[in-house]
């Protein structure tokens, strides 16, 4: 087995494999210098140097469990008919299955100085060490775009006594992650925090000789900027699927056992355009929990094995103080019943539509969530009031009385 890609997604189907009894030769290539890492808290715990990279690392040995670990190497060319694939040293290796993770690359806005001293993404451990040294107390920060990772260095940096500022070309905040009401119920305490938040806006153009001095707006607008943190996403890395012959556009296409086009081929993590969780369309899931989860997938598969059951789609973001989970689809047509108070930043609200909890989205209650996404998964008609209901205990929800057709 060679698994391109010594990520969480790689490590984990690594492990998998050997945990379900695989017992022949597993190679994992990977780019980085870094053994494979928990990459979620690089934009929170790590920038802002409340932890350490060297704890994000995960509790493997692989020499014990016997995997032959490449660092500082890519998997340059997949050839089917040879089951190999060539890596960047020039060395050969044979394959009878390879695994994908090669995840993406952050997103270029494609204007004028984006390559100039001070612009970073937070995509490695070195990404976040080099933007956490500019993150001193008074710099001025812009942040590209207000999805989760540019919401989560914001914070960070306001944190850290910056001056932020976050430009979000759409009209709406976290619109993609968390729908029209969320998104911008979590920007505005961004913006009581402190921050100068615009939205609708895109960027002309970076100014600076020696490195970056102004953010050019549309419209002429100059913002001055210390530093700028570009946060618009990532493109999946499919050029090596391309390049095999497999089914790409929009990411690597893999059915329910992560497998793509070629049978000897799978691919986990980022990269992958998967079905929808219960067949609803093809979604690319970027997230902690898909990676895991479709890792282990993929390593039964492998293995001729019963694939595990997928669970409800899951992700959360640390913000501030505050802990932000999010699990199931939160249908903006369904009706939210909220449980707590969103004054104080501690509630659950339930979106509800039928009668069934279809998603959730809570604030330091983390322990709704897991209840609720038992409801989602289960199907399960319940009281509205019930679930507003501060003393109603959700686990006796769960327990199916009624199942949604």
């Amino acid at each position: 087995m060679v698994i391109a890609g010594a990520n969480l997604a790689g490590g984990t189907v690594a492990r998998s494999l050997r945990s379900r009894g695989f017992e022949g030769r597993i190679t994992l290539v990977g780019a980085e210098a870094t053994p494979p890492y928990e990459r979620p808290a690089l934009s929170k715990q790590v920038l802002g140097g409340a932890q350490d990279p060297g704890e994000l690392v995960l509790p493997i040995d692989w020499a014990g469990i016997d995997v032959d670990l490449r660092l500082g190497q890519r998997v340059d060319e997949i050839v089917p008919a040879e089951s190999a694939v060539a890596l960047s040293t020039g060395a050969r290796l044979g394959a009878d299955a390879v695994v994908l993770c090669t995840g993406g690359r952050g997103r270029r806005l494609g204007v004028e100085g984006e390559d100039l001293a001070g612009i970073h993404e937070v995509r490695t451990v070195e990404d976040a060490l080099a933007l956490r040294a500019e993150l001193v107390a008074g710099a001025r920060v812009v942040v590209m775009g207000a999805g989760f990772i540019g919401a989560e260095v914001a914070a960070t940096a306001l944190g850290l006594g910056c001056e932020v500022t976050v430009l979000e070309h759409a009209p709406v905040p976290l619109a993609r992650s968390l729908g029209p009401v969320w998104g911008p119920f979590v920007l505005e305490e961004h913006t009581r925090r402190g921050a100068r938040v615009r939205l609708g806006t895109g960027v002309h153009r970076f100014l600076g000789r020696d490195r970056v001095r102004e953010v050019e707006i549309g419209g002429g607008d100059r913002i001055p900027a210390d530093v700028v943190v570009v946060g618009v996403g990532i493109e999946p890395a499919t050029e090596l699927a391309a390049a095999a012959g497999l089914a790409v556009g929009g990411g690597v296409h893999v059915d329910e056992r992560a497998a793509t086009s070629n049978p000897a081929v799978f691919a986990v993590g980022d990269v992958t355009l998967q079905p929808g969780w219960r067949g609803q369309g093809r979604v690319r899931l970027e997230s902690f929990q898909n990676a895991q989860d479709q890792a282990d997938v993929a390593a039964a598969a492998i293995l001729g094995q019963q694939v595990p059951a997928r669970d409800v789609p899951w992700f959360w973001s640390d913000q501030f103080e505050h802990n932000i989970q999010i699990a199931g689809m939160l249908d903006a047509s369904a009706d939210p019943v909220v449980r707590g108070d969103r004054g104080d930043w501690d509630f659950t609200a339930f979106h509800v539509r039928d009668g069934v909890v279809r998603g959730v989205f809570a604030i330091n209650r983390g322990r709704d969530v897991r209840a609720a996404m038992r409801l989602i998964a289960a199907g399960t008609v319940v009281d509205p009031a019930a679930l507003a209901d501060p003393g109603t205990d959700l686990r006796r929800l769960a327990r199916p009385r009624a199942a949604a057709s």
